[in-house]
């Protein structure tokens, strides 16, 4: 069975134009749902991550070293970047890992989806009952992406700093 879902244009910094799916007969974006869900029960580590999306997007251009790989031969990359790139996160005083994931796909260095999410429990994400669906997920629609690229469903402007697509366009999964 064919899952289908069209991009939503997130937000855009100097560096970087953020996107990210609605699946089909939601309202909201993976993303938004990500935001919603953590946005009370996760504050300090949602904070976390927004300000690393704002840093990467103003300050660096999405590096592939800042983000975090999961998985061996998956397209999807995670925020936060690894403790050794993110000294950052406080809580309750004391520098911590972030265990929060947001789950993502860095197109280039100046385009990156945005997914879905969640507290990582365990060492890899396929094992862990909190991401392992996120996980799939956003790798199920990264293929899918990645293939709209190759079929030129979705385009590079002249510059290569972002994307160009039909707005009817549906992704399948």
């Amino acid at each position: 069975m064919n899952t289908f879902a069209h991009i939503k244009h997130i937000g855009a910094y100097d560096k970087v134009s953020y996107y990210s799916v609605v699946v089909e007969n939601d309202e909201h974006s993976l993303f938004e749902d990500f935001i919603a869900q953590h946005k009370h029960t996760n504050k300090e580590k949602l904070y976390h991550i927004v300000k690393w999306l704002e840093v990467i997007g103003k300050k660096y251009g999405a590096q592939t070293n800042l983000f975090r790989p999961e998985g061996k031969n998956a397209d999807t990359s995670a925020l936060p970047p690894a403790e050794n790139r993110n000294p950052s996160y406080i809580e309750n005083g004391k520098k911590k890992a972030n265990a929060l994931r947001l789950y993502c796909l860095r197109a280039n260095s100046n385009v990156v989806f945005l997914f879905n999410g969640d507290i990582k429990t365990t060492q890899k994400a396929q094992d862990c009952p909190n991401v392992s669906k996120h996980f799939k997920l956003a790798n199920q629609i990264s293929k899918a992406l990645n293939q709209a690229f190759i079929e030129k469903d979705i385009l590079w402007n002249e510059t290569l700093t972002d994307i160009v697509f039909q707005t009817d366009l549906m992704i399948h999964f």
